[in-house]
């Protein structure tokens, strides 16, 4: 993605189903759940660069003994830095109690985050500050072991406002209004319910004290219910895990099952992570035993060791986030592999017809790296397509055919090349605009003598979002390869809306699809549309969520998919271009070819899969109209 945009957090949980002595005999180490967990968190450092987290807790240690360790980094290299400090606080303890080493008791009772549970998180910072406040984990810590909570999640709710207001409904007084903290407290406030009850009913039951009473609520303690209350009224998308002190565990996954979480689980171990390539590769497992929790659905997993996957909502349909598949999710991913591949195939009857057939005058290329699977899916497509044009050369000239003249037919391939490469991150420490935009079209190097003035030069890229780095970087370098025509494809459809369930697309203005689109209204004198879809969604905004309609809809509704896209071409053309400049982009129905499992693509149609992103998108209409440069959630 040219555009770079912040996205998904990463979620990794290991829970250690046998005792800590039974990984030191057979793995040689007691440290066999943490270096999981950090190949776990490295495995998807692509989805946080602003910070991580590591919880872990100890199961049978005394009274007196730190059992919950936590620890947080937003450093630039984050996960680096959160097992460096790791390590160093076990190696002094080597250093101190060399003796101690082989001693697992002893080093559960004294070493930080050795435990038999685990969870940790990536962050790529879409709400709230990047301070350290703001990285998961969070914790939630009390005297009282079943009620401690540790929170991290991969989410976003579109109504944070709502779930802060019931809680002070319900007489507390959270100290911030992050979507974070708020879902925290609002477990949170469910199990000191459940505890107090449990209490009350096994005091009445045993006669016991609460100290006796302790490890009954432990064993009773429902987390399927808790999470039912709790999430009642979210509306987002979640993959949402937690711990409690006492070492009962969950990973809850939204109804619509926008965000990923996958698991696996033996006798060993139960993990859960955000990419099924992370789990297979950690553990060397096979593809078909790592499973995905299911919509709506709470994967469970008891102190005692119990496991079972709980409806805690009422599954929708399936709207896991297209996104992952285009540019999120690591591409190792055997079925995202060849689902990129597929986007770059689906693509060519477009680029075909830009260029007119004329393979022999084209060269093909990608940026960034990123689109380099969809580029093989390109150029699979392009070399079959000429295949069929040799073959019909072949058969039709097949008596009059010369020796040279089939080495020749035969001959032709499709012309495609490495042309840009990322420089060094160059940093723009001249704050004035015109310094910097020269700085930022420097960002790319490319390779000269390959293309010819005569040649069309197509680039594939992932998605196009806001259009400025391809606007003041991308097409400028690639000009001076002096082609006769650029052509940038998208991978991915037109972005027309904003997103709320964890994308950094949070604002109307920024999407060069809706800038174009207004852009278009203007030179049609359909501009008043704007002002109607401005007072369809101030007179929404009284409504139940429910009741609410996208209203951003009709600013495209006029416009076919090619007028927004020649405008978004010459939108991105500056003066000196000397290249003519088009643009292409994926089509809803081939993504939904490509990508047949994962059909969540309100970021393209305005189909949100929730109510509450309906609201969002009509608030993020009236933050544009009104100038206002906030997000909409």
């Amino acid at each position: 993605m040219s555009d770079a945009i912040k996205h998904e957090c990463g979620i990794a949980m290991v829970r250690l189903l046998k005792p800590l002595q039974y990984y030191k005999d057979k793995y040689g180490t007691a440290f066999y759940g943490l270096n999981k967990m950090y190949l776990l968190m490295e495995k998807q450092h692509n989805r946080g660069q602003d910070g991580a987290g590591l919880a872990s807790i100890k199961f049978n240690v005394p009274p007196g003994i730190r059992y919950i360790s936590r620890i947080r980094s937003n450093e630039d290299q984050p996960i680096q830095d959160i097992f460096d400090q790791i390590n160093g606080r076990l190696n002094r303890l080597n250093i101190e109690f060399p003796d101690k080493i082989d001693d697992v008791q002893w080093q559960l009772n004294n070493a930080p985050y050795i435990g038999n549970l685990y969870l940790g998180h990536v962050r790529y910072g879409t709400f709230g500050k990047n301070s350290i406040e703001s990285v998961h984990p969070f914790l939630r810590q009390s005297n009282w072991m079943h009620k401690s909570l540790i929170v991290a999640g991969n989410f976003n709710m579109t109504n944070s406002t709502r779930l802060f207001n019931d809680l002070v409904e319900i007489g507390q007084h959270p100290k911030e209004m992050t979507d974070t903290v708020t879902v925290m407290e609002n477990i949170g406030h469910f199990i000191d319910d459940e505890v107090a009850k449990l209490y009350e009913k096994i005091k009445k039951e045993f006669g016991v004290t609460k100290k006796e009473a302790s490890p009954i609520i432990e064993e009773r303690i429902n987390i399927k219910k808790i999470l039912k209350k709790s999430a009642k009224n979210w509306d987002g998308g979640y993959a949402m895990a937690g711990l409690l002190g006492h070492g009962d565990a969950f990973v809850l996954r939204d109804p619509s099952g926008i965000r990923p979480a996958f698991y696996y689980i033996d006798d060993e171990v139960v993990v859960v992570a955000s990419e099924r390539p992370a789990i297979q590769t950690v553990f060397n497992v096979a593809i078909e035993d790592v499973k995905e929790i299911d919509r709506g659905h709470a994967l469970i997993v008891k102190r005692s060791g119990k496991i079972s996957m709980a409806k805690i909502k009422e599954p929708l349909a399936n709207k896991a986030c297209s996104f992952e598949r285009i540019y999120f999710s690591r591409g190792s991913d055997a079925d995202i592999y060849t689902e990129r591949k597929n986007l770059g195939k689906l693509v060519l009857p477009q680029i075909l017809e830009k260029i007119k057939g004329d393979l022999k005058n084209t060269v093909f290329s990608y940026i960034p790296n990123t689109a380099e699977t969809s580029f093989y899916g390109l150029r699979e497509a392009a070399v079959d397509f000429l295949n069929v044009q040799k073959t019909a050369a072949i058969l039709k000239g097949q008596r009059s055919l010369s020796a040279e003249k089939v080495t020749e037919i035969l001959a032709e391939i499709p012309r495609f090349e490495k042309l840009a490469v990322k420089d060094v991150k160059l940093r723009t420490f001249i704050a004035d605009d015109t310094s910097r935009d020269d700085l930022v079209a420097h960002i790319y190097d490319v390779t000269y003598g390959i293309v010819k003035p005569t040649d069309n030069l197509v680039i594939i890229d992932d998605s196009i979002v806001r259009g400025t780095t391809l606007k003041k970087s991308i097409i400028r370098i690639l000009d001076r390869l002096n082609p006769k025509k650029i052509i940038i494809v998208s991978s991915a459809p037109q972005i027309r809306y904003p997103d709320c369930y964890g994308i950094d697309m949070a604002k109307m203005g920024d999407l060069i699809a809706f800038r174009a689109a207004l852009e278009l209204l203007k030179a049609t004198n359909q501009y008043h549309i704007v002002e109607e879809v401005y007072n369809n969604c101030k007179n929404q905004q009284p409504l139940e969520d429910t009741e609410i309609k996208n209203a951003v809809l009709e600013i495209y509704q006029n416009f076919s998919d090619e007028q927004i896209s020649d405008k978004i071409a010459e939108m991105l053309k500056t003066p000196e271009i000397n290249a003519e400049v088009e643009i292409i982009f994926q089509t809803v129905e081939n993504l939904h070819i490509a990508c047949p499992n994962h059909i969540g693509d309100w970021y393209f149609t305005g189909d949100y899969p929730t109510p509450g992103g309906n609201r969002v998108v009509n608030d993020a209409f009236i933050n544009f109209y009104e100038g206002n440069d906030k997000r909409a959630y």
